[in-house]
């Protein structure tokens, strides 16, 4: 018998301070990092000893040792140990997806109420050794006497113990995000100059933000940290325009490591539960988890490797019978200032919105001063796996604040993929 959906209520987020990997986290590894969270979840809504439904976490880069990371974590965060808990990896829209399942068993009856959440950290990045090293160690292993064993061991190499530092790179066409952010920005002619100024108003948002109290309650102190270290207030154009090009160092390159997301270090997590579960627990709402919708481009025959939320987002206003400017906020994830302006400019597109996104008309354009209102990923950081349940929490807080209205969650990801999501209250 099917059952009717219920609505999904999200009680709240934390997070620790986003900082520049390899700097104030170093040697924590990501169990550390979503542990912190989570403890500060659980203390924070009185979930000591409780037995949730289920808890989703998730990492990118993660050490073989975290194949149960969202398991190991529960055990040590408080919750009562019988509480489920699974990985989940979707690059850099890992957490939203997160966000996404807990909140589809919440809205079918399978579950009262969830956790979401995701970690990264480069500053313990997994360093590993050639394929011929592993194949020629598990033979050692298996060797049956001293003469097997040494005849394997004669065959080492000496370039068979280089150590291999993980890249992020796509597998397929050996270019990283950024040079695949390069051809885009060039495809839809996005000056430098846009992509600063997108950058700036991203630093000028998130310090505005802090300085009123946002965050106060959404990001603990970790390591002495009270905010994130990536944000600047003293940035500028003038500033930005100084960079020099990261990824396409030529004359004709414009993404910088300032209008560029820095790697960066982080954790975050939601809370997510049914009407009644919230009431019945005299928990406040802020806004409701509405709708996800996940899609992909074949970036490998030459779509744009992050184009893949324009899609996600028209079938999401699709299925809700929505436009493009029927919302109040707009979180679209920063992986670069370059990137959100193609996706806007896209939208605006008929050719575009024809073509790729088989619509009659364009989407058209958007309020942008209701965009990354309290700071974007540019200037907050984007550790991958967090930076989901970190749009999550802040647009449900600032939906929360207003009172009522609708916010459009976007995030781009390694792959082609793109992942967008519908809070409302």
């Amino acid at each position: 018998m099917a059952r009717e959906m219920r609505r999904v209520a999200i009680i709240g987020g934390s997070r620790i301070p986003f900082v520049k990997s390899f700097s104030n986290y170093l040697r924590l590894t990501n169990s550390d990092l979503m542990l912190a969270v989570m403890k500060n979840l659980v203390q924070k809504f009185h979930l000591e000893g409780q037995l949730l439904g289920d808890v989703a976490l998730g990492a990118v880069m993660k050490h073989p040792n975290d194949w149960n990371l969202a398991r190991e974590v529960v055990l040590d965060s408080g919750l009562h140990p019988n509480t489920p808990a699974y990985n989940v990896q979707r690059a850099c829209g890992t957490s939203l997806d997160c966000t996404n399942q807990i909140a589809l068993k919440i809205a079918s009856g399978q579950i009262e109420v969830g956790i979401a959440g995701g970690a990264d950290t480069n500053s313990d990045i997994p360093i590993t050794f050639s394929h011929e090293l592993s194949t020629k160690i598990l033979q050692i292993k298996a060797a049956k006497g001293p003469a097997d064993y040494l005849k394997i061991l004669f065959k080492l190499q000496p370039k068979d113990l280089l150590p291999k530092l993980p890249a992020v790179v796509e597998l397929r066409t050996h270019l990283s995000m950024g040079e695949h952010c390069e051809l885009m920005v060039k495809e839809w002619n996005i000056s430098r100059e846009e992509q600063d100024e997108l950058t700036y108003l991203s630093h000028k948002h998130g310090v505005i933000a802090y300085n009123e109290g946002f965050y106060d309650d959404l990001v603990f102190e970790y390591k002495k940290l009270k905010q994130d270290t990536i944000l600047r207030e003293s940035t500028t154009t003038e500033k930005l325009a100084r960079l020099k090009p990261v990824f396409d160092k030529s004359k004709t390159g414009t993404l910088t490591a300032g209008n560029s997301t820095a790697l960066s270090d982080g954790a975050s997590a939601v809370l997510l539960a049914s009407e009644e579960y919230a009431k019945k627990n005299k928990l406040e709402v802020l806004a409701y988890f509405s709708d996800c919708e996940a899609s992909a481009v074949n970036f490998v025959a030459g779509d744009g490797l992050l184009m893949a939320p324009t899609i996600a987002v028209a079938n999401l206003l699709k299925r809700n019978n929505l436009k493009l400017q029927d919302f109040d906020f707009y979180e679209i994830h920063e992986a670069f200032a370059g990137q959100v302006l193609c996706t806007l400019k896209a939208w605006e597109s008929a050719d575009y919105c024809k073509n790729v996104l088989n619509l009659s008309a364009p989407l058209g354009k958007i309020d942008r001063t209701k965009m990354n209102v309290k700071g974007g990923s540019v200037a907050l950081g984007h550790p991958f796996a967090a930076t989901g349940t970190r749009l999550v929490a802040t647009l449900a807080k600032t939906l929360k604040e207003k009172g009522k209205g609708r916010g459009l969650i976007s995030a781009c990801t390694a792959g082609g993929m793109g992942v967008a999501a519908i809070v409302e209250l």
